[in-house]
Formats: structure tokens, C-alpha cells, sequence
């Protein structure tokens, strides 16, 4: 049961979304493919990292309200 729920879950829509616009803004600041990887690499942490605290915040207020 716990495994048809992770398959059917709709976050996993959030990982395709983040590599590609990671890599899209990588390449509109750079040319080479290594700094390209680089900022979307960095780009793609930062994203999920600020996901991460607006879910921890939601989860926090739900608690509460």
C-alpha cells in the first residue's frame, strides 16, 4: 500500500521540473558545459532547498490551525 502511494504521488513531478529548469538557467549564463552543470547544480539545491522550508513552515502552521 505504501509503495502505490509513492508511485502515485505527485511530487514526483517537482524532480523533472527542477533539473530542467536548473539546467536551462545553467546554460543561459554560461556556454561551457562545465559551468553550466555547475550553476545547475547550485541552482537545483538552492530550489529544493527553499521548497524544503516552505513545506517545513506548511507543515509547522498546520499543526497549529
Amino acid at each position: 500500500m505504501l509503495l502505490a502511494t509513492l508511485w502515485n504521488n505527485q511530487l514526483w513531478y517537482t524532480l523533472p521540473l527542477i533539473v530542467s529548469v536548473s539546467l536551462v538557467y545553467g546554460a543561459t549564463r554560461h556556454e561551457l558545459m562545465g559551468p553550466i552543470l555547475y550553476q545547475a547544480f547550485r541552482s537545483a539545491v538552492w530550489m529544493a532547498g527553499f521548497m524544503l522550508v516552505i513545506f517545513a513552515v506548511l507543515f509547522t502552521l498546520s499543526w497549529f490551525v
